[in-house]
This record gives C-alpha cells, sequence and structure tokens, in this order.
C-alpha cells in the first residue's frame, strides 16, 4: 500500500537517562519570562476572583483542597471555552483548575449521564456521608464493577516519574502470595447483582512475577470473561514465548504503555515496542496501546500514535488515551501547562488526523448505556453496565477499508439517533411480559437499517448484522467480532486533588480489589495513596531485608531493566517498525474526505453562530427576566445562574462568552 513513510524517528538523538534509571526524570519545560497569560490555555487559571463569580455555573459538587485534602464545596462553571472547577479551603485559598475543555462536549455528553445500579452486597457498610474518607463500595455507590484491578506487585523494571507507585530503594515490596490473590478473585466474583466479569492484572510490573501464568489461570478459572495484563511490554519482547503462554493461561489482551512513536516523547518503551507487537503478532495476542497524555510533552503526538496502531491493525485493537492525572504537589505554572482534558485532547487528534478523525466522532461511554437497558429489558437479566461519569470516559470506533480509507463509526451510523430509538423501545417493554418485550424488541431491530448507511459502511463490515448479532447473543464473545473489524480509540482521564469531584467518585466503575476485603474506586485508591493504597499495601507488604533473606540473588538494582540502544535500532523488526510506516492521513483518500468533513463542519458551525447572534438579539428584546425565569437555572444552555446574572449581564443568548 502507497503512502508517505515517516522516517523522522531514526534520526532523532537518544536523550540522557534512557538506557539505566529508564524514564524517571520529568521532562523539563521552561518557564519563559513575562509569559503571555491571555494564552488561552493559561488563561482561565488567571481571572480575577470577582470576574470568576460572574461565569455561568454548571453544577455543584464536593471536593477536596488540594493542600490539606479537608472536604469543601466545589463549583463547576464555564469560562468561554472551556468548563473549570473552583473551590475555597479557608487556611489555604482558592483553587482553579480545569474540568473539561471544551464546554459544547460538556453538555452534549452529560445529557447521556445517568446512575447505574450499584450494589446488592456493599462490601463496605455505611452510607458515605464523609466520602472519600471513608471509602469502600457502599450504600451510596452507583455503578457495578465494569474492571477490577489486582495488583500483583509493586516490584517494577522501570522508574516512571510520573507512575501511581513502584517499590522504590529501602521500600517494602507488596507481592501477595496466589492463596491471597485467590481471595481478591473470589471477593469481586461474588458481587451482586453483577459479579465483576473484566480483570485487569496490574502492579507495578505483573511480568515481573515467576508465577505469573499460574495467577492468569486462577483468574481464567474464577470466571472472568477478560483478562487484561498491564504492562510495558519489554519482558514479553524479550521473551517471545512468553506470550505464546500467556495466550494459552487465558490472557486476553495486554494493557500496554505506550506514550508515543518518537523516542523523545516515548522513552519508558519506543525501542522495546516493535519486539513486543511482533511477540504478541506471532502469539495471536491483542494489544491496547495505553499513552499517557502530557501538554507539552507527547500531545503533539496522538494522531501519530493512532497511525502507528493503524499499521499494526492484526494485533492491536485499541488506543486509550490517559490525559495525565496530576497527583501530589507540583507548582502551579506547571500544572497548568501539563494539564490537558479528555476535550483537549480530543480536539488535537482532530488537528492531527488533519479532520479525518473529528470531535464529533466521540461519545461519552455512558452512550452506550441505551444498548445495555435494551437488553435487559429483553431478557429480563441483569446485564454488564457502564454507568460510570459522563466526565471520565469517551470512545469511538474506526475501521479501515482495504484502500486506506479511515472510517469513523459516525459516518455511517446515526449513533444519537439509533440509541434514541432503542430508548423509546425500552421506555414501551416496561411492564410488559416477557413474550410482549420480546414482540417490541423484535419490532425495534427491523428498525435498525434505518440508522445505517450502507452506501459509506467500511466494505469489509455488515454493521446492521452485527449489531443484531450483539443485541441477541449478549455476551463478550460477540463483542470480540465486532472489535476485530475495527480500531477502538478510548479516553480515561483519572481524577487528583485538582479535579476531583465526588459525583464522579460514586459513579467509578473501575475498581481495585483490595487484601483487606474492601473493593475501592480507582480514583479513592490513587488520590489518597496515604489512606488506602499505600498504606493497606505497607500494611500487608514484606520489609525489604526479609524480601532480601527469601530471594538471595535479588536487590533493587537487579529488578531494573538495562536497555541496549543501538542493539535494539539496529534489529529489523525496529526498522520495520519506524521506517516502513504508512502514514494514513496522508493517502489521497483520507484527505479528500478530510475536506468535505472541514466543509460540512465550518457550514454547521457558521449556522450555530447566527443562531446564537439571533438568540442574543432576542434576549436584549424581551429583557433580563425572561433570561432568568427559572431561578438558578436561567443559562440558555443549561447553566446556573450564580447571582443576579452571567458574566455578559445576563445576556445569555451570547454562549457566556463576554
Amino acid at each position: 500500500m502507497s503512502g508517505e513513510k515517516n522516517n523522522s524517528v531514526i534520526l532523532e538523538t537518544v536523550d540522557q537517562n534512557l538506557v539505566i534509571n529508564i524514564n524517571n526524570k520529568r521532562p523539563e519545560q521552561k518557564e519563559e519570562a513575562g509569559e503571555d497569560l491571555s494564552n488561552p490555555i493559561l488563561a482561565p487559571y488567571h481571572r480575577t476572583l470577582e470576574y470568576i463569580e460572574r461565569l455561568p455555573v454548571l453544577e455543584r459538587t464536593k471536593t477536596v483542597c488540594p493542600e490539606c485534602k479537608l472536604i469543601v464545596d466545589g463549583i463547576i462553571y464555564r469560562d468561554g471555552e472551556n468548563v473549570m472547577i473552583r473551590k475555597s479551603c479557608e487556611e489555604h485559598g482558592m483553587t482553579i483548575e480545569k474540568y473539561w475543555e471544551d464546554y459544547d462536549m460538556y453538555m452534549k455528553m452529560r445529557d447521556y449521564n445517568y446512575y447505574g445500579r450499584g450494589f446488592d452486597n456493599p462490601n463496605y457498610i455505611n452510607k458515605g456521608e464523609n466520602c472519600p474518607y471513608d471509602c469502600g463500595i457502599c450504600e451510596r455507590h452507583k455503578s457495578h464493577t465494569g474492571l477490577a484491578n489486582v495488583v500483583i506487585t509493586n516490584r517494577c523494571h522501570l522508574s516512571c516519574w510520573y507512575c501511581f507507585f513502584y517499590a522504590k530503594e529501602g521500600e517494602a515490596i507488596y507481592e501477595p502470595t496466589r492463596d491471597e490473590i485467590g481471595h481478591l478473585f473470589h471477593v469481586l466474583r461474588t458481587q451482586k447483582p453483577i459479579p465483576a466479569n473484566a480483570l485487569q492484572i496490574t502492579g507495578g510490573e505483573p511480568l515481573m512475577r515467576s508465577d505469573i501464568l499460574e495467577i492468569v489461570g486462577m483468574a481464567k478459572n474464577a470466571g472472568f470473561d477478560q483478562i487484561q495484563l498491564n504492562t510495558t511490554g519489554i519482558i514479553l519482547g524479550e521473551n517471545p514465548e512468553l506470550a505464546i503462554k500467556l495466550k494459552h493461561a487465558g490472557v486476553s489482551c495486554l494493557y500496554m504503555s505506550f506514550d508515543g512513536v518518537s523516542k523523545r516523547a516515548n522513552p519508558k518503551n519506543h525501542w522495546e515496542v516493535p519486539k513486543t507487537i511482533d511477540a504478541c503478532r506471532k502469539a495471536g495476542l491483542g494489544v491496547v496501546m495505553v499513552p499517557t497524555v502530557i501538554r507539552g510533552v507527547n500531545d503533539h503526538e496522538m494522531g501519530k500514535m493512532i497511525n502507528f496502531a493503524l499499521n499494526n491493525t492484526d494485533v492491536v485493537k485499541a488506543v486509550n488515551f490517559q490525559p495525565v492525572s496530576l497527583v501530589g504537589r507540583m507548582p502551579a505554572r506547571l500544572r497548568e501547562k501539563q494539564r490537558i482534558s479528555i476535550p483537549g485532547a480530543i480536539k488535537l487528534i482532530e488537528e492531527q488526523t488533519d479532520g479525518v478523525i473529528m470531535k464529533e466522532d466521540w461519545f461519552s461511554v455512558p452512550y452506550v448505556g441505551g444498548i445495555n437497558r435494551f437488553i435487559e429489558a429483553l431478557s429480563g437479566e441483569y446485564k454488564y453496565d457502564l454507568s460510570i461519569h459522563f466526565a471520565c470516559g469517551a470512545g469511538s470506533y474506526i475501521f479501515q477499508d482495504p484502500d486506506g480509507k479511515i472510517i469513523p463509526i459516525t459516518r455511517f451510523v446515526n449513533v444519537e439517533g439509533l440509541f434514541e430509538h432503542l430508548q423509546n423501545a425500552i421506555n414501551e417493554m416496561e411492564g410488559k411480559s416477557k413474550i410482549e418485550r420480546r414482540v417490541v424488541a423484535f419490532r425495534a431491530m427491523l428498525q435498525i437499517r434505518k440508522f445505517i448507511d450502507k452506501e459509506n459502511q467500511p466494505k469489509s463490515v455488515n454493521f446492521s448484522k452485527l449489531l443484531m448479532s450483539l443485541l441477541m447473543k449478549r455476551d463478550f464473545a460477540t463483542m470480540g467480532k465486532f472489535q476485530l473489524k475495527s480500531l477502538f480509540l478510548g479516553m480515561m482521564h483519572f481524577q487528583d486533588e485538582y479535579t476531583y469531584d465526588i459525583k464522579r467518585v460514586e459513579k467509578c466503575d473501575i475498581h481495585y480489589s483490595m487484601p483487606d476485603g474492601r473493593v475501592l474506586p480507582f480514583c479513592t485508591f490513587n488520590v489518597f495513596p496515604e489512606i488506602y493504597r499505600d498504606k493497606l499495601q505497607r500494611q500487608y507488604a514484606i520489609p525489604s531485608q526479609q524480601w532480601q533473606e527469601m530471594h538471595h540473588d535479588w536487590t533493587y538494582a537487579s529488578d531494573k531493566y538495562k536497555r541496549d540502544v543501538k542493539a535494539l535500532e539496529a534489529s529489523d523488526v525496529y526498522k520495520k517498525a519506524y521506517e516502513n510506516m504508512n502514514d494514513y492521513f496522508m493517502l489521497p483518500v483520507n484527505t479528500e474526505q478530510a475536506l468535505i468533513n472541514k466543509s460540512a463542519k465550518h457550514q454547521s458551525n457558521t449556522a450555530r453562530n447566527v443562531a446564537v447572534q439571533m438568540a442574543a438579539a432576542g434576549a436584549g428584546q424581551s429583557g433580563k427576566e425572561e433570561q432568568h425565569a427559572e431561578e438558578g437555572h436561567g443559562h440558555s444552555h443549561g447553566a446556573e445562574a450564580e447571582g443576579d446574572s452571567c458574566a455578559c449581564g445576563g445576556k445569555c443568548g451570547c454562549g457566556g462568552n463576554c
């Protein structure tokens, strides 16, 4: 297949700190003298308090002071295109942080927010009044476990500066026995009404355990349908036969770190990824690439990461971007410069793919709730449900034709219309007998075809048949067939002390199984390590001296990977992976479509701007009373009016961009 080749990676020089103690230094970002605070990225952090208090409020929540961790009130508000969160602590003053970098996307995603059913058997008996400081899966929690994390070691062969945790020199080693791990699996599989069925085995680096195959086998026998292995992939690249053994043991896919295509963006495993991909290709083991995205460090390579995945779709099934969680103290200006949210990343992907993948192609995770509820209404049984908070995650599917054409799912499926159609069927099924529900469901499924544009769907996909099969069979195998024909693009933004929103925590469905029997939301476990993660793991860990006595040849240094850059760059698999890539976004079949997309988007934006201006003119005619007729809910886009007016003096038709 023809396409523009990308040889630039090979020409880079090797930065320091890439051979031993790999990736343990934060990349430098120098603060420039007289930095322009009117820069749209920095400006929302530097408004006057008077200005901020006039901006329209969208939500109120509880959050924490990032300094003392005191529970305080949080206000989520609109600042131009940005959605911000502010909080005030009596001792440490005001903190302002970006929540989402696109107001329109925020409002679109919020429409699909809904509550899940939580747990019939919460493993922590309280009502969560002191959330997040009395945390377990309690009566307040509103989502079942969608993905369970079980930590099997805190040892790691790398030393990444942004990592949530790994055992540093002199620290105790947390490595639960297989019996203890079996208990963690049991806790997850006995949850009601929906046992955890997707598991991520994580660390540290889980492949450092010599009994990893036995642990995977235990997970399979416990009944988990999907077993992910969270790894850098480096050990598999060095030991390709292990990939085959893991596949046979029951691993569904690797959840593999991948922070960029270039050496500079991805010092963690740039050199080793080609060998890992090759090992997984031979083993028939799928890979989910997981970039941690940091503004100013590797955010410029998101399009290249997707392109790398498109060059390896026989192995790579998804790219799941994770905007960095800035846990811990750091200088305010550095935090402002490195912060990137889900919409911020999505808009950069649109730029970097030249409009082939657009902002409008993405949906928040709860969008799929319509499919889940349809299946439940049809079957009369509780089903796996993704009811997380709309601001936690987003995704899209893209398909690839034989000629290299990239087709996002929204080009041939009316996604919003389809979900509305399914919801109408759900409403109709309510209160009916099983036979009557099936009649309604069958009638609804016959109409699914009208939401699918057959002329524009990928040549290799009969989407209506795939969707009908998914709705009828309702299992992971059917979903797997769908994913074999597509590349999933995901976003998952975990919280930190600055962005913390307790409404998000109580809907979290990514959970950690703890050694004391509790199950915790991800953003409690990792944001408050001194209370949960580190405290519990120290309690159940083995002191380093005792660990050394048990493992005579072991030292912290012996765990660390040592890289031979020259040998890796000289390998054929490395050269093939990076020198011979097609640039799919530059193929004529995609650039032509991108121009059409841009033109359609420009026309849509123009029409929207005209409508906004007309609304503003109308607001001036009808007066402020009509704008704020309903106290606290007068903003034209659903924002809550703060006091007497929003920033534009009450003329909300301007969209708040005053």
